[in-house]
Formats: C-alpha cells, structure tokens, sequence
C-alpha cells in the first residue's frame, strides 16, 4: 500500500477525532506510541491520570465560570518522567466548556515542590441544580404558586379550590423548569486527567 502525504494527513486527522495526538515523526512520547506500518506517523496514547477532589464537601459550580480548587492523584503513575505519587496534589481550575466544565490543571506539587502540568479532564455535564428540585424545594414553589392562583383568583373573581390548584401546580412544575444547571463534584468522585 503506497501511503501518499494526504492519506498521512487523512490518518492524522483520523487520530484527533477519536481523542489521540499525532506525532508525524515521533518515535516516542510521554505515554505509549503506536506507529502506523510504513507511514512514518505515531500516535501517542493519552496518558490518564488519576484524580479526585481535595474538597471534603460536595461542590455545586455554575457552568459559567472558572473554580479554583486543587485535585488529589489516586494511583501512582509517570508523567514525562516524574513519579505522581498517590496523595499529590495537583493545582488547576475548572473552567467553562460545552455543556458543562473541564478541570485545567497547570502544575502538581510532588515532595514539596510545583513543576508544571498540561492536563485537562473531559467535560462534567452540568445537570439541574439537585439543591433546587428537592421535595422542598418543590414544595415551596408549590405554596408561591398556589399564593399566586389565589390572589389572581380573587381579582378575576374565582378564588376558589380549582385557582389555587392550579396555582400550585405551576408553581411546582416552574419551580423544577426553572432549576439552575450546575457542576455536581462529590468528594471522592474520580476525575481522570489526560495529557
């Protein structure tokens, strides 16, 4: 098979749209690298590192900003040479990404001492506020909601048992609709950093 440099290219383009890198060239890279017969490309394999929130209580993060907070390495694992031991803490921020957040990591601290780390997660979906669908939550919206079908009622006339209802039934399905989006990150919960 004669590999032409757009069949190279097209394998290339190929690689990045399943998630891995290539390396025109590369004979090795920080992780493992496959070459392709007679093309002359590799393609590094990401290297995962393995983490979880440092914070001991659950983080709800609004998907519109960045959140600084530290992540811990789980397992051990070799990074461009560096030993991550389980326990060290790595240093980043979780910043804004289609249809959620992305935890960026920029360094790790390892005996003491930063060196730099170009790491990011994939995406956290951000789901409905959990704080805001709760029974309670519900409950409340419910009784602003059937507040409201009553003072209406009485100004259009008809305050009666079917106004109030009606008012809290809305005011319950408003209230779960409306819910805020947030980033749920529960204590312990793994978050897998890739090269």
């Amino acid at each position: 098979m004669i590999h032409t440099p757009l069949s190279i290219f097209r394998t290339a383009i190929a690689a990045l749209a399943i998630g891995s890198t290539a390396l025109v060239g590369a004979t090795s890279v920080a992780g493992k690298a496959v070459a392709l017969p007679n093309s002359g490309v590799a393609i590094a394999q990401a290297t995962a590192i393995p983490t979880s929130s440092v914070q001991q209580e659950t983080l709800y993060l609004s998907p519109d900003r960045a959140y600084s907070y530290n992540l811990t390495v789980e397992q051990g694992v070799t990074v461009n040479g560096l030993y991550l031991s389980p326990g060290a803490e790595i240093q980043g921020q979780y910043v804004p990404a289609e249809g959620g957040l992305r935890y960026d990591a920029n360094s790790v601290i390892v005996d003491g001492r930063s060196y730099p780390l170009n790491a990011s997660s994939g995406v956290m979906e951000d789901v409905k506020d959990p704080r805001d669908t709760t029974a309670g939550s519900i409950a409340e919206d419910a009784g602003i909601g059937a507040a409201g079908g009553l003072v209406l009622g009485e100004i259009l006339g008809d305050a009666g048992l079917g106004a109030i209802v009606g008012g809290a039934a809305a005011g319950a399905a408003t209230g779960n609709i409306t819910a805020d989006r947030v980033v749920v990150v529960e204590p312990g919960e793994p978050i897998s950093l890739y090269l």
